[in-house]
């Protein structure tokens, strides 16, 4: 005798109960009621709702190395409801202060605004008010965010900058660069910008753009490219050493380099990889000092020596304390008054 489709289904889940195999939903749930505590009056007792764990509360940003730190995780984790905060913090704290030293900050909040600009424009108007020589950072992380009506969030925003309105009619003129068309060589600013932008974002370009300056580290005739390039490579390896992602990006950009890139490039991998970023360091240094001897003297004076020094230090800074390492045996300076000290150690004798 045949059986129909729906007698066998019945039939099958019966015989499954019966078994005690897979249980039906019905059964679940006879199961669970019967389970439950009850009063003597066949009441079921229901038990104390469970308190959820408060959530953890954000470590408050006391002190430069936790803004560094924070902002190194933030590719990873973005808090973008901190930033506000942050900028605060670093207006404090008086990290804006010197525009050297400033510049990782700049290059950080111009990857964040250029994610959304509804988003940027909120974090904008959280972070007033503002000093007005405060302002100057912000004012250059909107021009270098990228994006496609960066001028019109510039122009929003400049009733409540009148102290910064000769420095908004320069970006609003094109008569100072955005990040794309920022010179390298001029200042070390520009690395340390494109640190930061990558810092907020984890993109390539930025990096690219940095891979890019290795070239410079072999330069024996141009203080200023040795300088920037050594920076380059140096803090290239250092990050390198704590990002899985970016080490993959440098070693995909091996096969697609010029020589003169590619030979530093492959020295950065290594480095990073061992972690021996002490001894690029250490070239670095020995480079600066042998064109200092040998080079020409004339358009160096001792004053640019210190600041280049200075410079190079801070930027390795940077990265060490992100890490939340400043343990390299020298001053560690992120600018401020301590830069002398860290020149007359870095500084050729």
């Amino acid at each position: 005798m045949r059986c129909s489709p729906l007698r066998f289904s019945l039939l099958f889940w019966s015989l499954v109960a019966s078994a005690g195999g897979l249980m039906t939903t019905a059964d679940a749930g006879a199961q669970v009621v019967a389970s439950q505590p009850r009063t003597t009056d066949g009441y079921v007792v229901k038990p104390p709702a469970r308190r959820q764990a408060p959530a953890p509360q954000a470590r408050p940003f006391e002190r430069p190395e936790h803004i560094l730190k924070w902002m190194d995780g933030y590719r990873v984790k973005p808090e973008p409801q901190r930033v506000p905060e942050a900028v605060k913090a670093m207006s404090a704290l008086g990290l804006f202060k010197d525009t050297e030293t400033a510049a990782v900050y700049v290059g950080f909040l111009a990857g964040v605004f250029s994610q959304d600009r509804a988003q940027a424009e909120k974090l904008i108007t959280e972070t007033f008010p503002l000093p007005p020589e405060d302002q100057v950072p912000l004012i250059r992380a909107i021009a270098y965010s990228g994006l496609a009506d960066w001028k019109d969030v510039l122009r929003k925003f400049s009733e409540r900058m009148p102290a910064r309105a000769v420095m908004i009619d320069r970006f609003m003129t094109d008569k100072l660069p955005t990040l794309d068309k920022l010179s390298m060589e001029e200042s070390p600013a520009g690395l340390d910008t494109l640190w930061g932008f990558y810092y907020a974002t984890g993109r390539r370009e930025p990096v690219l753009r940095i891979v890019g300056l290795l070239e410079w580290s072999q330069d024996r005739n141009n203080v200023d490219r040795l300088t920037i390039g050594s920076m380059a490579k140096w803090t290239l390896a250092n990050n390198a050493t704590r990002d899985v992602e970016l080490l993959r990006i440098l070693k995909g950009e091996i096969v697609q380099r010029p020589k003169p890139v590619r030979e530093p490039l492959e020295e950065v991998i290594e480095a990073a990889e061992t972690f021996e970023t002490t001894k690029i360091r250490k070239q670095a240094m020995a480079a600066l000092e042998e064109l200092k001897t040998k080079g020409p003297q004339s358009t160096r004076n001792a004053h640019w020596w210190a600041q280049a020094g200075s410079t190079v230090f801070a930027l390795g800074c940077v990265a060490a304390s992100a890490m939340g390492q400043v343990q390299f045996g020298i001053p560690c300076v992120v600018g401020g008054p301590l830069g002398t000290a860290a020149a007359r150690y870095l500084l050729p004798q």
